[in-house]
This record gives C-alpha cells, sequence and structure tokens, in this order.
C-alpha cells in the first residue's frame, strides 16, 4: 500500500517539475512582449511627434500605459502561480524524503527539548532524526508550538477521538492539503518573527486622536477638489488652496513618527497577510465531514459572518497604501488628502474591529497544519493502526505487532505486549544489543502518539489515557556539580512525585541504578520496585540483574517476568529481539569483550 503513496508524491513532483518549465517559457514571452511594446510605443510616439499629431501622441502614451499595466499582471501571475508551483514540488519531494528518512525541510523542534520533561528526551521526541522531524509539516512558529504541546502530554479522550477523525478524512483529500501546505511554506522562514510583531501591535493599545481630525481626514480630498476647482472662477481662492497645502504639511509632519513607527512594524506584512488569507480560503471552501474540521472552518468568520478572508486582504491592502504613501509619488498624495494619516486611521479601524479574529485565525490555520502533520502518518504509513482509547479503572496497553516509528519497515521488528485493565511492573531482563531499550522505547513512543491523536506503528492498540515516563538516558551534569548517581537518585524522586498525583502514569526504566556498584544496585533497585508496588505504580523495568526478576516469587500477582534472548552458535551471536515470558540465561558481554581483544577466561 506504501507504494501507492509513494508513485502518487513521485507523479505529481514531476508534473509540478513540467508546470514549473512551462511557466518559466510564458513568463519570458512576457517579458519580451513588454520589451517589444516599449519598443513600438516609442517608435509611434516618435512619428506623432515628427508629423504634430499631438492628440495621436497622447493617445499612443494612454494605450502603452494600459497594454503594459496589462503585460506587467499576466507576467507576474505567472510568476506568482510559478511560486506556488515550486513549493508544491518540495511538498512533494519532502513527503519522498520522509518516508525514505533522509530528513525534512520542516522544523525538528530541537527548541521544545527539555531533559527534565517525563519523556521527551528519552524517547527522542524533538531533535535530528527526531519523532517531530519525522511527522512535522507546520511552516508557522504557532503551528509548531501547537504540535510540540500535543506531543509532550496526553490529550483529553474527546480530542483524541475527534483528532482521529480529522485525520482520516486528511488523508482523504490528499491534493488539499498538499495545496495548503504549498500556500504556507513562505512561512518555513524568518518571516515568520514579522507575524509576531504584528501581534504586538495588533494587541497594544491606539494612540488617540482628536475627533476634528479624522473628520477632516475624511474631508480633506473634497476640500481640496472643491478650491482647486474654485480657483477657475474666483482667483483669491488659490490662495486658501495655498493656506491648505500648507496646513496638509504640518499636520503630516505631526503624524510622520507615528506613520513611520507603524510601517516599521507592519510594513512587510502586506503579502504575508495575502498568503494567510488564500490559507484561511482553502479551510473555509472546502467540504468537511469531521466534526472538529467543520468546527474550525464555520470558526472563520467574522461577527458579521462574512468571510474572514477578504477581511485581511483588506487589512493587506491597507498596509500597501501606507506604504504607497512613502514613496515619492506620496509627497503629492499626502499634500492633497493627507494620504498617510486616513491609511493610518483605516488601519487602526481595522484593528480595533478585526484583531481578535485574526489571531483566532492564526490559530485555526495553525490547528490545520498540527492536524495535518499527524495526518501525514495516515497517508504515508497505511498499515499503520489508528489505536482504541480503553476506559477501565486500572491500565491497559494492548499492542499487536508494535514497531518503532523511526526504525525503517526493511529492519523493524515487532512484538505483541499485554496489558488489559490490570496494575502490574513488568521485568525484562536480557543480554546486550538484545532489544530491551528499543522495545521500551517502542511503547513509550507509540503511546506519545496514541495519546496525540495520530496513528501507531501497530496492526492494533488499545491504552489507557495515561502519562509516560521515563528512566533511560541519565546524564551527569558538570555545570551542576551533578553526578550520573545524583542524576539517577532526581529522576526517581521525580517519578515517585508523580506517581501521588491524580494521573494515570506507565514508567518505563532500563537499568536501574547504574552509578553505583552491583551489591548497591541490587538492594536500591529492589527497594525502588517495592515502593512503586506500594504506590501501585505501573510500567517496565529493563535490567541485566537476574536477582531482580526473582522478585516475581514475592509478588506473583503484581510482577511478570520477560526476555530477551541471544543464540549462540561458536562465536556467532544472533538477534531475534522478540519478546519472550520468563527470565533470560543467555548474556553475551564476556563474548563481546573477547572479540574487541578485552576478555580471557583465565582472568
Amino acid at each position: 500500500m506504501q507504494e501507492q503513496i509513494i508513485d502518487y508524491h513521485k507523479a505529481q513532483l514531476i508534473e509540478s517539475e513540467l508546470q514549473i518549465k512551462r511557466l518559466d517559457r510564458q513568463i519570458n514571452v512576457y517579458s519580451f512582449l513588454r520589451l517589444f511594446a516599449l519598443a513600438f510605443a516609442l517608435i509611434i510616439f516618435y512619428q506623432c511627434i515628427k508629423y504634430d499629431q499631438i492628440w495621436l501622441s497622447i493617445l499612443t502614451v494612454f494605450l502603452f500605459i494600459l497594454g503594459f499595466s496589462w503585460l506587467v499582471s499576466k507576467q507576474s501571475a505567472f510568476q506568482k502561480l510559478k511560486k506556488y508551483v515550486r513549493a508544491l514540488a518540495d511538498v512533494h519531494a519532502n513527503e519522498l524524503n520522509s518516508i525514505d528518512r533522509k530528513g525534512s525541510l520542516y522544523s525538528d523542534g530541537s527548541t521544545f527539548t527539555d531533559d527534565l520533561h517525563p519523556y521527551s528526551s528519552d524517547l527522542d521526541i524533538f531533535g535530528k532524526s527526531s519523532l517531530f522531524e519525522m511527522i512535522n509539516r507546520c511552516a508557522t512558529v504557532l503551528g509548531n508550538t501547537i504540535l510540540a504541546n500535543w506531543l509532550l502530554k496526553p490529550s483529553s479522550t474527546l480530542d483524541i477521538r475527534e483528532r482521529q477523525e480529522t485525520l482520516k478524512e486528511l488523508s482523504d483529500k490528499l491534493k488539499w492539503k498538499h495545496n495548503f501546505q504549498a500556500v504556507l511554506l513562505f512561512a518555513n522562514t524568518p518571516s515568520e518573527d514579522k507575524v509576531k510583531d504584528l501581534f504586538r501591535y495588533l494587541e497594544a493599545k491606539a494612540e488617540d486622536s482628536p475627533k476634528w481630525i479624522k473628520y477632516y481626514a475624511n474631508i480633506a480630498p473634497w476640500l481640496f477638489l472643491f478650491f482647486s476647482i474654485g480657483t477657475f472662477f474666483v482667483p483669491y481662492l488659490s490662495l486658501v488652496l495655498f493656506v491648505l497645502l500648507v496646513f496638509n504639511f504640518f499636520l503630516n509632519q505631526n503624524f510622520n513618527a507615528r506613520i513611520l513607527k507603524t510601517d516599521s512594524i507592519i510594513g512587510k506584512m502586506s503579502n504575508i497577510l495575502t498568503q494567510f488569507s488564500e490559507a484561511i480560503k482553502a479551510i473555509k471552501t472546502e467540504e468537511w465531514t469531521s466534526d472538529l474540521a467543520k468546527k474550525l472552518a464555520s470558526d472563520l468568520k467574522n461577527n458579521e459572518n462574512a468571510k474572514f478572508s477578504e477581511q485581511i486582504k483588506r487589512f493587506s491592502l491597507l498596509i500597501n497604501h501606507l506604504t504607497f504613501g512613502l514613496t515619492s509619488i506620496g509627497v503629492i498624495l499626502n499634500a492633497v488628502m493627507i494620504w498617510n494619516i486616513r491609511q493610518l486611521f483605516a488601519i487602526e479601524d481595522w484593528k480595533k474591529q478585526n484583531h481578535g479574529n485574526l489571531k483566532e485565525a492564526f490559530d485555526l490555520i495553525a490547528t490545520f497544519e498540527a492536524l495535518i502533520s499527524l495526518s501525514s502518518l495516515n497517508s504515508n504509513y497505511p498499515d499503520w493502526c489508528f489505536p482504541t482509547i480503553q476506559e477501565g479503572e486500572h491500565y491497559t496497553l494492548n499492542t499487536k505487532d508494535v514497531g518503532h516509528p523511526l526504525i525503517s519497515s526493511q529492519i523493524r521488528v515487532t512484538n505483541n505486549y499485554s496489558l488489559k485493565d490490570e496494575l502490574k511492573i513488568d521485568i525484562i531482563t536480557g543480554s546486550n544489543m538484545a532489544g530491551k531499550s528499543t522495545f521500551l522505547r517502542t511503547l513509550g513512543i507509540n503511546t506519545v502518539l496514541a495519546l496525540c491523536g495520530a496513528p501507531c506503528c501497530a496492526k492494533e492498540m488499545t491504552l489507557s489515557r495515561m502519562m509516560v515516563f521515563s528512566y533511560m538516558r541519565i546524564r551527569d551534569s558538570l555545570n551542576e556539580s551533578t553526578s550520573t548517581f545524583k542524576a539517577e537518585l532526581d529522576r526517581l524522586q521525580a517519578l515517585l512525585k508523580i506517581l501521588e498525583g491524580p494521573e494515570k502514569i506507565f514508567f518505563l526504566i532500563d537499568e536501574m541504578l547504574r552509578g553505583t556498584n552491583s551489591i548497591d544496585k541490587y538492594l536500591g533497585s529492589k527497594a525502588v520496585i517495592e515502593r512503586l508496588i506500594a504506590q501501585n505504580g505501573v510500567g517496565i523495568v529493563a535490567t541485566h540483574d537476574l536477582q531482580i526478576a526473582e522478585l516475581e516469587k514475592d509478588y506473583p500477582n503484581y510482577i511478570r517476568n520477560f526476555y530477551f534472548d541471544i543464540q549462540v552458535e561458536g562465536e556467532e551471536m544472533h538477534f531475534d529481539y522478540k519478546l519472550k515470558p520468563g527470565e533470560c540465561k543467555t548474556f553475551n558481554a564476556s563474548l563481546l569483550l573477547k572479540r574487541i581483544g578485552i576478555y580471557s577466561e583465565k582472568g
């Protein structure tokens, strides 16, 4: 089934590249036509002047301006389309790279890395070659933040089920979601910082202006027109016209600092807002069937129930007008109709009426980005399953053929695991490199996916809503003068504390207390597990220490033993990476040391 989606992306990528070539030819044609039109107009204009055809020369200039403007607009339209198709090609190429584990053009989420988080560091949620890098399709900073938050804590059961329904719908709308990604791909750049500036401006209170100035701004163009016409009949009115121009000049100077400040904040937002309006339009005009998508689409309306994308386009146009007023031509416009002041007041009026809706619209766009990110798993890995969230008093984590999503399917080994509304601590023993740590991470990362609404790398999966807590990559810290053993104690203390809360916690412990001697390690590990049992803790402990497995005799109703083993044939080791019930009897440390010339049977 995955071959079909790969073929689809390859076909779309080829079609996009062909379309880019066609657009390049069209752009070149219109570029030539512009040059030809200019040369032709100059020849005609020269001939008209030569034969004293003044009226024809004026008509030639007028027709040239119209024709040249039309050619420019057509060429600009093709350039805009080419930019979109280029982005679409990048989107399809990125999907192919993601499936082949060749990285992503989107953020890998390194900024969200937190070694103190209950599981994100141990389970490779963020950073290079992480889960976030694999699934992220968010171009905006806000989209990245929403997706990260979904991965950092379990969502409510209702949210999980609503997202699952929406992800399935998005997977059936491949063309729509790839178009949406292409429209927003421009935001996958530092220009996103401008969006932050925009919201700071929108949230800031506008400076008060006297009412008479606002009234005067509305009538200023008409006053200038009235006195200009009046000078033809009453020459003395030219003096009034001069006074009006001087007054407009000083009024503009009074507002100049405020206008420049506004332009510095939002002056470059016009094109960005236009792109966002296209994204809003794409959401608003699509026919949705899932409850969550329908709700998000219906929220993209302003108080008058109009299309909010048009309101954003209007805001973009006002910003363009303000920027235009700061050009050399704007000097004339400001003199006759206080152009910049009029645009400033129009922008501030828009801000008062729509800034709340604009922020909501950006939030909804970002939410769709996060949903599209999760849906990429369903699209690119159709054999993965959507898990069932189980309601129950105790803990459920029941999987069939569960594998690690970051390991290629060609080498991935899957396992079954069953915990059905129970309170259990499972001890997993096994030799080095047999698969204990990978199995713990496999359960952990799939639980994280399941509890944010995403599909899981498994044939079947049923689980309780619970928080994962991991104890795996314990590091010392020179900056904080923290030894490995102290870091381990801190992590254990954090686990015991979080178990006191009301939320269900499923812990994953890999080789407890490795920073101390073997006797203290056993006694300490035994004490910790007994404390976990006393607090009704549920989870898995992976260890090399076979003595820990003997706790099953003391707590037969609470502890279960499993193991990963190896087959040794001569000096060759064979791993099957399959979880089995019971205790491990075969270890390989001495054989591994012997291979590199360290270990000998003589000691």
